[in-house]
């Protein structure tokens, strides 16, 4: 039995480092430095809207994450997004992601892929209040 087992209760909330061991579609497996094994899921992993989480997340990388608690299963679920928003960071989390160029050119980009994918989200959700669904087809 480990440590984090018989202290639940007071890890929740803590924050620890760990290594990715394995990524998902769904979401990023992390193996705590303590031993432990749990699963930042994609809408933990940055502040912003992710659709591929592998510009964020590889294996063997290096990540400070939030316990955010223990599932119905007894599995731990991480945050590493609210882990880089606690004060109790030991070690800043970095995206494997290229370094931002601040150039004009690099900002407009950046800023028309973000209003796409506004534009998308705003479009599909009035589809869906105007019950205009696409089906999907087997």
């Amino acid at each position: 039995m480990s440590d984090l087992e018989n202290t639940d209760t007071a890890l929740i909330g803590k924050v620890f480092s760990g290594v990715i061991t394995h990524v998902a579609a769904f979401g990023a497996f992390v193996k705590l430095d303590i031993g432990e094994e749990g699963l930042v899921h994609i809408s933990e992993v940055a502040n912003e809207y992710v659709t591929d989480i592998t510009k964020f997340a590889s294996i063997g990388q290096k990540v400070t994450v939030k316990i955010l608690m223990r599932n119905k299963k007894n599995k731990l679920e991480f945050s590493i997004k609210k882990a880089t928003e606690s004060e109790e960071i030991v070690s800043q989390y970095i995206p494997a992601k290229a370094p931002k160029n601040n150039d004009f050119d690099t900002k407009i980009s950046a800023f028309l892929k973000k209003s796409e994918e506004k534009q998308v989200d705003i479009r599909r959700n009035l589809k869906s209040k105007q019950g205009i669904v696409k089906k999907r087809s087997k």
